[in-house]
């Protein structure tokens, strides 16, 4: 965050105000990077930043924090790894217990788990199609889908739910807020 702000200042000071969009969401996508290799040369350890394991001192009066970076995402620290596993995008609750009786890892708290542990979770999670390969291969199905103009593009196209729920009464995240009814004024109203 701190990085953020300082990034905005300093494109602020040398008048890039337009640019400041793209900046931003570059440095969010990098901060976890960033914050990985700074910690890793502040502990001395480059291989730390390169598995993606960090101890280092981050935090208030050096305490030590422990973070896990499986499929490109920061798992939490706190919770069984059958949860944790659930926080990166295309595997759920069964795939993540798939995982864990594949690779015969207990089900215990994350920052609990060995080295080794965490590399064979990695490369089971890499077996699957997870993340923003996830995401670009449902956007591409769905733009097939439209350019085709089969019933299904269809209904997406029009913003409209696709596997046959009402639309009378539901689907409001999908058709976005209600249109007010304009009421008619009475005709006793009009004739004074």
């Amino acid at each position: 965050m701190a990085f953020t702000t300082q990034l905005v200042r300093e494109f602020s000071r040398l008048g890039l105000h337009r640019s400041v969009g793209g900046v931003l969401a570059l440095a969010r996508e990098l901060s976890p990077v960033i914050t990985a290799v700074v910690a890793a040369e502040s502990v001395g350890s480059a291989s730390a930043a390169e598995i993606g394991t960090m101890q280092g001192g981050i935090g208030h009066g050096g305490l030590r924090t422990k973070c896990v970076r499986i499929g490109g995402v920061e798992i939490p620290n706190h919770k069984r790894v059958e949860y944790s596993l659930q926080y990166i995008h295309g595997i759920g609750r069964s795939r993540s217990r798939q995982i864990l009786s594949v690779l015969n890892v207990d089900n215990k708290i994350t920052k609990d788990l060995s080295e080794e542990e965490v590399i064979a979770l990695r490369k089971e999670v890499a077996k699957y199609m997870i993340g923003g390969d996830l995401k670009r291969f449902n956007h591409v199905a769905i733009e097939r889908l439209k350019d085709i103009s089969c019933y299904r593009g269809i209904r997406h196209n029009l913003e409209l739910p696709v596997r046959g729920q009402r639309t009378k009464t539901n689907c409001r995240t999908l058709k976005g807020k209600r249109a007010s009814a304009v009421k008619k004024k009475s005709s006793s109203s009009q004739e004074k």
